[in-house]
């Protein structure tokens, strides 16, 4: 089956010439459909740029990136724009939202873009918020949300669309530990309900509640593993709701 992402040898250089900066040197990757990734690095090592090609917001100095099947590696900003409305939602970590927009009004603006109808895309925000539980707070502005309550509006609007990926770029950063927790326990539901979601941090307690990790170097991907205590939790998961079925069946003959 075609990955949902593949990139090769991909290059992003800043300043070509004598001083140069190779943000990203040679980066190959693939993700497949469903898969709930963390790429890991510390300031400098290039993640962030790898999240702006693989979100469709710059494009590569060299290299491939075929999304969906389609080489994106050099599309116009239009291009880009479309692919991004279309296949990709993003959740941030300063949240950004419009102040003076209730958190319906900015879980809606996206949609507006798409060009889905006024009825349709009410409908699709308010089910959104309610997803993350907001549904007492649709018609609060972002300064009567508390820090962990932006943050889920953010996810609404990501997510409003019904997206195939969800490019989350250190969603917690800014969040105290019960927040945090809130926000990742929505992040593996998404996973759950079949999206692809990409998580970019610096840290390790979030990229291990991830079911596989990318740690990023200097412009070089220097690992890539599963956790195998996600992937144990899974398959004992899976055998057990065999076991239910099985005995469901043993049960009704």
């Amino acid at each position: 089956m075609e990955p949902l992402i593949r990139v090769h040898d991909l290059h992003k250089i800043y300043n070509p010439g004598e001083n140069e900066v190779r943000a990203l040197d040679g980066v190959s990757l693939e993700i497949q459909r469903g898969e709930f990734i963390a790429i890991v690095g510390h300031s400098g090592s290039g993640k962030s740029t790898l999240m702006n090609m693989l979100g469709c917001l710059d494009v590569p100095t060299a290299g491939s990136y075929f999304l969906d099947g389609q080489d994106v590696s050099h599309l116009s900003d239009n291009q880009l724009s479309d692919i991004r409305n279309q296949k990709i939602g993003f959740i941030f970590q300063g949240f950004n939202l419009i102040p003076n927009l209730d958190a319906l009004g900015n879980v809606e603006l996206p949609l507006i873009y798409r060009g889905m109808g006024r009825r349709q895309r009410r409908k699709a925000a308010a089910e959104a918020l309610e997803r993350v539980g907001l549904k007492k707070r649709m018609r609060h502005k972002p300064g009567e949300l508390s820090g962990g309550q932006q943050q889920r509006v953010a996810v609404a609007r990501a997510v409003a669309a019904q997206p195939p990926i969800i490019l989350a770029d250190e969603p917690t950063g800014n969040l105290d530990s019960h927040s945090t927790l809130d926000i990742m326990n929505i992040l593996k539901g998404l996973h759950q309900s079949g999206r692809t979601v990409i998580v970019i941090t610096h840290d390790d307690d979030i990229a291990r509640q991830a079911d596989r990790v990318v740690r990023i170097m200097d412009g070089h991907i220097e690992a890539d593993y599963l956790n195998r205590e996600n992937h144990a939790d899974k398959k004992r998961n899976t055998e057990s709701e065999r076991e239910d079925i099985s005995h469901g069946i043993k049960k009704e003959q």
